[in-house]
């Protein structure tokens, strides 16, 4: 288990997958916040680079240990060593296509991951916990847009990403039950686009992006020829919904880039909208979103021409 780590007095926020694209820039808004982040990342998807940006951004150095959280005693070791005061569990894998391909991997490894987190919480005292779930919990919506009270039925979630999520759900729920004084909360999200404002840290997926923002980004950027538009005859304003041809068309504004796209066949399973009611995050939160398209579209341009390759 290859460690740094630094000592302060502030309160001790566990950040498993903290290297990764939103984990990282969750790092970097907790020290801000007043919070002194571990972050654990096993690194398969990510990369210590990021890590060596963050600190460059936040002015300091952040204590970090390359682990599988799969490794039970690799993370009592962990708990052993800080006062962990709350988890933000950001570590899990990600891919639908990957998923349909490897079930068993991806529910040994996202439902795995939180069995033993909250086996270390048990065991640690640790009461605050935050997980990272999906939109693809919802399976085919019944309305839009989706809110917290819109069901989620197993059987109409299409992969096994997103059965992996729904089960992570409901072991927090029922651990809610056992444990009233815990305080556990679920975002679920949906695309996040864009990258730090510096341009210094960003999305990099490894091997071909699966998101849509990365994929066009990088054909912007001259590494992948063309964008697939998979089904151009949906009944939405310009045939596809606002997340394929609106965000081509914004990262060409944002870019300056012609930006090549191939019209292709609906995939099965594709559904024509999906978008979220936030009102809640509002109310309970006080969040609400700060920036529009042409703000990501820019800023998500600003990290992929400085940084063509990624992190390489």
């Amino acid at each position: 288990m290859a460690a740094t780590t630094v000592e302060t007095s502030k309160l001790q926020v566990l950040v498993p997958g903290g290297v990764g694209f939103i984990g990282s820039h969750c790092v970097i808004e907790l020290i801000k916040a007043g919070y002194e982040p571990i972050v654990l990342d096993n690194l398969s998807n990510s990369s210590i680079e990021c890590l060596k940006r963050v600190e460059q951004i936040a002015g300091c150095k952040i204590t970090n240990y390359k682990l599988d959280c799969l490794d039970l005693e690799g993370l009592r070791d962990i708990f052993k060593k800080h006062s962990i005061y709350a988890i933000m569990n950001f570590a899990a894998l990600k891919s639908v296509g990957e998923s349909v391909q490897k079930p068993v991997l991806y529910y040994k490894n996202n439902v795995g991951c939180l069995f033993n987190l909250l086996t270390c919480m048990e065991e640690f005292n640790v009461k605050n916990f935050l997980f990272s779930s999906s939109a693809t919990v919802y399976g085919a919506p019944q309305y839009l847009p989706l809110d917290e009270k819109h069901p989620c039925i197993g059987d109409s979630i299409t992969n096994p990403y997103g059965k992996s999520k729904y089960i992570c759900e409901h072991v927090l729920k029922d651990t809610a039950i056992a444990h009233p004084d815990w305080n556990i909360i679920i975002l679920r999200y949906f695309n996040p686009v864009g990258a730090h404002e510096s341009g210094l840290i960003g999305e990099d997926p490894v091997g071909r992006p699966n998101n849509l923002m990365p994929y066009v980004a990088q054909v912007a950027v001259g590494r992948l020829p063309f964008v697939n538009v998979t089904g151009t005859d949906y009944d939405t304003p310009d045939g596809t919904g606002y997340s394929v041809l609106e965000m081509i068309k914004a990262l060409e504004k944002a870019s300056g880039k012609t930006i090549a796209f191939k019209e292709c066949p609906r995939r099965p399973g594709d559904l024509a909208s999906v978008y979220a009611d936030s009102a809640l995050a509002a109310k309970e939160l006080g969040w609400t979103a700060q920036r529009n398209l042409d703000d990501m579209c820019r800023d998500l341009w600003r990290w992929q021409s400085k940084n063509p390759n990624g992190f390489q």
